[in-house]
Order: structure tokens, then C-alpha cells, then sequence
């Protein structure tokens, strides 16, 4: 739905691409010195390329390609590895993504810094996979004949996006146990070589601290059975954030310990429901905010609030940031296509009656405004309760 207007962004991020080569002529082949994997064997395995691509060997002639988020680069060298130029060079990039079965053709020009480039904006499909065509003309030693190379590759994440989805894995603060985002942007803390995020500063130093207990991003979990002492947070909380049913109505309360948090349980069924998710259950029992669910409040509880956002797809349309991610990892799928949110390009944010709906595709946005009621039900009818605009 996205991808008729890949618009270049200056998002960074690059991968190579394999390209095994096909000529279109046996005589081309043989004029050339190609040598080919025939059917049965492997090719040779590809080398680095002096822009970090993968380099291939053709004969005389070597080619670089690289594929990133802000398109396609293609490079030429001699059999010593000298540069070789291109300005004499055309050639037309064919791309199939993941899951979508139409093709995009944009053309590969002379840069002006020595390769041919098709400068399309590739950052929507970070991480989905592609098949290209490239068909090349005018290189050195090739001439009018034409070469074609074909290659499955992956776009590249962005370091940003890169670090949006391990926010989205991690969810919660391990120390305070409030979903990321909730507090402003999430602190990255590097734990032992491996990255750690904080909701907040104050978070950090505990972290820091004590790496052993926090190296796994999880917040820790204690199950116990309440006491008298419990008894004033258990009128407080009322019901069981599980099952919805008051608590006490199957016995004593169960007594779930979310970091410094406690949850209250009406049965021991429920605390697996409190380790798979926690972050959902200290949203649905405290809000964004701490303060616990107030008397005369039943169902879905608030599940928090983050900015409107500034930067815009297109009108209405928000572009995503870090505070979103415990919200979209909570929504996952797109009401209005059924499918997963970053299955399109997304996720987008837009502002239904004040709440927000995350979406697949800018395309659903104009259902969601036309019946916005409609939408946040499905998600409700799914336990999903949007959060708040701001």
C-alpha cells in the first residue's frame, strides 16, 4: 500500500547485497572469461568491496553492489581492483518485496561519484526482504550487451530503528517497571555489552549497580500469597487485572511482587498471564502515572498516554517514536487490515477522539477518522485499551 511512493529520507543504515551473475548471451559469457555456477554447484564466495559491498568478479570486470535505506549503488572495477568508470553506464533496478507481489522499476544514473544509483527510499522496508533485477548496459568491456544480475537481499535497519525494536522487545524498566516511553525518551545503559534500557536517568544508576540483576531487561517477578497487612491495596485495586473478578472471590489473594509493584491476583491461574506480560498488567492495575485503579472502575483500565507527535507522514498521519513502542507492542496488529503492525511499512499513529490507534499504512488512516468509535471497540473486543493522546 506503501510502496508506490518510496520517498528518499535521510535515514542511514546499509547491507550488502549477494548478486550471483547472469548474462543474457552465451557469446557475452564467452567474450567476457565469465564463469558462472552451474546448475548443482555453488558460486564463489563473494568478497568485500572497497565501499563495504559485495564484491563479485565477472572476467575482467568486478562489481560492487550495496543496497541500503537510501537505495542502490552499483560499482565498477578492473581485475587489480582500480575504479573503473561508469559515466557511460544505464541500468534499471526491479524490486519485489516480501509479500507484496508487484514490481518497481527506477533506473540506475551515472552519481557522479563514480557508481550508478538509484536513489529510492528503502527505510519503510527496513528488515523486509527483497528481489532484484538489474539490468546494465554500457559498462566497461560489456558494451551495448546487456548484463543482469539477480539477488535476493534485506534492507537495512537504521540504527534508530534498530533501537525502537529492542525497545519494543524490552517493553518495561527493568528497575521501576513502567512501560518505556512513559517518562520520555528510554535511557540506553550498556550492561556487560549488551544494552539495557531505563524508563528514566533515576533508573540508571540502579542498573548500573547491579548489572547481574538487571542484565536481562526483564524486571523480576515474586509471587507470594497477600496478607493482613495487604488488605487496604486489595480494596484499593479491587479486581483482578486477569480475569476481572473481585478479589477474594476464590480465596486468598495471590500477591505478585512487579519489581517494586504489587499486582493482586484472585488465583494462582493468573500469574503466568503477570510473567508473559508484565508491562501490560501494570498498565492495566497502576496507568502511566503509578496510582492505582480508583473504586467504581471496572474493565479495561487506562493504559497511559503518549505525545500526538509532530512529524507527520501526511496529514493526520504521525510518524512513531520511542514513547509509542510499549503501546504498539501491546496492539500489534492493525484494526483495521488484521495484519501485523510493521507488515506495510509502519507503524503509524493517528488520533482517534483523543486516543491513539496504531496502523499498518497510511491508507487505513482515512477508516479509522471516518468511524473512530468503531475502531477503538476492536481493539477493546481484542484487551487492547488505545492510550491517551497528550
Amino acid at each position: 500500500m506503501i510502496y508506490n511512493s518510496l520517498k528518499p529520507l535521510m535515514l542511514t543504515g546499509m547491507l550488502v547485497a549477494v548478486c550471483p551473475l547472469v548474462a543474457d548471451a552465451q557469446s557475452v559469457h564467452e567474450a567476457q572469461g565469465h564463469q558462472h555456477a552451474m546448475p548443482g554447484q555453488l558460486p564463489s564466495a563473494p568478497q568485500q568491496g572497497p565501499h563495504g559491498g559485495t564484491l563479485r568478479h565477472s572476467g575482467s570486470l568486478q562489481l560492487e553492489t550495496l543496497v541500503s535505506q537510501g537505495g542502490i549503488q552499483l560499482f565498477a572495477f578492473d581485475r587489480n581492483g582500480q575504479p573503473l568508470s561508469v559515466e557511460s553506464g544505464r541500468g534499471a533496478a526491479s524490486l519485489r518485496i516480501e509479500g507484496n507481489a508487484k514490481r518497481y522499476r527506477y533506473d540506475l544514473l551515472p552519481d557522479g561519484k563514480g557508481g550508478l544509483s538509484a536513489p529510492v527510499n528503502l527505510s519503510q522496508i527496513a528488515g523486509r526482504q527483497i528481489e532484484m533485477n538489474l539490468q546494465l548496459v554500457g559498462l566497461p568491456g560489456i558494451g551495448s550487451q546487456t548484463l543482469n544480475l539477480q539477488e535476493v537481499s534485506t534492507v537495512p535497519a537504521s540504527e534508530q530503528q534498530l533501537a525502537a525494536a529492542a525497545i519494543a522487545r524490552q517493553k518495561i524498566c527493568p528497575v521501576s517497571g513502567k512501560p518505556l516511553g512513559s517518562m520520555g525518551a528510554p535511557v540506553a545503559v550498556n550492561v556487560n555489552g549488551q544494552t539495557v534500557f531505563a524508563c528514566c536517568s533515576g533508573c540508571v544508576n540502579a542498573i548500573q549497580s547491579n548489572p547481574a540483576k538487571y542484565a536481562s531487561g526483564r524486571i523480576e517477578v515474586l509471587v507470594s500469597t497477600a496478607t493482613a497487612a495487604d488488605a487496604a491495596l486489595i480494596a484499593k485495586q479491587g479486581k483482578c487485572p486477569v480475569m476481572d473478578e473481585s478479589l477474594g472471590s476464590m480465596g486468598t489473594p495471590i500477591k505478585v511482587m512487579v519489581g517494586d509493584k504489587p499486582i493482586y491476583l484472585c488465583c494462582k491461574g493468573c500469574v503466568k498471564k503477570i510473567q508473559a506480560e508484565p508491562a501490560k498488567y501494570l498498565a492495566l492495575v497502576y496507568g502511566e502515572e503509578g496510582g492505582s485503579r480508583g473504586e467504581g472502575e471496572s474493565g479495561s483500565r487506562g493504559a497511559g498516554s503518549v505525545p500526538v507527535g509532530t512529524e507527520q507522514e501526511r496529514e493526520g498521519v504521525f510518524k512513531v517514536t520511542a514513547a509509542d513502542a510499549p503501546f504498539i507492542a501491546a496492539q500489534k496488529q492493525c484494526p483495521v487490515m488484521d495484519e501485523p503492525l510493521d507488515a506495510m511499512g509502519g507503524p503509524y499513529k493517528v488520533n482517534a477522539d483523543g486516543k491513539a490507534i496504531y496502523i499498518c499504512c497510511p491508507g487505513c488512516a482515512k477508516k479509522i477518522a471516518a468511524e473512530p468509535q468503531k475502531y477503538l471497540a476492536v481493539l477493546k473486543s481484542q484487551g487492547v485499551q488505545a492510550p491517551t493522546l497528550r
